[in-house]
């Protein structure tokens, strides 16, 4: 089997190493628009060799689109009609409606399976990548119905072999989804750094007086601009209910705190640390 890797980075790099470790005869190709990416993606094992994408689709038996969500948008109809027949090819997007639209009017539509794992950290690039990250972590697929059942069956396959667990959502219902527990977090995080630069001038004090809470909760602010402003954009409509209804908590808890209301302040943390028994739950599964 030939994969090709279309934008080597966390995902893409974690995918190879994860499918490699499983599976050590499969062959990888990368395709990158940073010719610093591909060296360190060779340097560090993720690929076999970097190709022009004209000339790595049309010899792959799989090629993962493991982009930002807007080059995946400008780059499926291309790789739909560069790939074989036979072939399969997935993406990686943290959104799904917009890239569905896209594939759902190419004639080979069919070929394609849109899927996305559920992982990633705040970090970014080929040096990121590592083995350990996408097994035990579960897998999102969107309208399988649409997908060839070879190609669903072999994406299905290869992710369940390197240890993921397989779920099936519509796009509508997975944007939503991520809206709230994955792209309002992020959004939080980058809105907590700002706030903290913005009031907090003096850096060394940020350092110096932060505790593990303040840099676990503003850990994803650390996270690509270039990857999570095209999210925001593509999931707008559910990122802006997902906002509103996130602002409307947190005024309310303000004019808690402004009215001194204690009672009231510590049934709205004990009403949250429910999150946590349904976290450990999630865990354990």
């Amino acid at each position: 089997m030939t994969i090709s890797i279309i934008g080597v980075g966390l995902l893409g790099g974690s995918f190879a190493l994860a499918v490699r470790e499983k599976y050590p005869k499969v062959t990888f190709i990368g395709v990158d628009a940073s010719r610093v990416h591909g060296e360190l993606a060779l340097a560090k094992g993720l690929v076999d060799e970097m190709l022009p994408l004209e000339e790595a689709v049309p010899v792959s038996t799989l090629v993962v689109l493991a982009t930002p969500v807007n080059t995946i948008i400008d780059l499926l109809p291309r790789v739909l009609e560069l790939l074989p027949a036979g072939a399969t090819v997935i993406d990686l997007g943290s959104t799904k409606g917009l890239i569905c639209e896209v594939a759902d009017q190419h004639p080979k539509r069919a070929q394609f399976v849109p899927v996305h794992p559920m992982a990633g950290t705040e970090n970014s690039g080929p040096g990121a990548a590592f083995k350990e990250l996408l097994p035990g972590k579960n897998l999102i697929i969107c309208d399988r119905e649409k997908s060839n059942p070879d190609s669903l069956k072999l994406v299905e396959a290869l992710f369940r072999d390197i240890g993921m667990k397989v779920f099936y959502m519509t796009p509508k219902e997975h944007d939503l989804h991520l809206a709230y527990v994955s792209h309002l977090s992020h959004i939080s995080a980058f809105a907590l750094g700002l706030t903290v630069l913005e009031k907090e001038k003096d850096e060394k004090a940020i350092f110096d007086m932060a505790s593990t809470g303040f840099s676990s909760t503003v850990r994803l602010a650390k996270s690509s601009p270039q990857m999570w402003a095209p999210i925001f954009n593509q999931n707008r409509t559910n990122v802006s209910q997902a906002l509103a209804d996130y602002i409307e908590f947190l005024q309310r808890f303000k004019e808690v705190i402004d009215q001194q209301d204690i009672t009231t302040s510590l049934d709205f943390m004990n009403r949250a640390n429910i999150i946590r028994r349904v976290l450990d739950g999630i865990e354990k599964k």
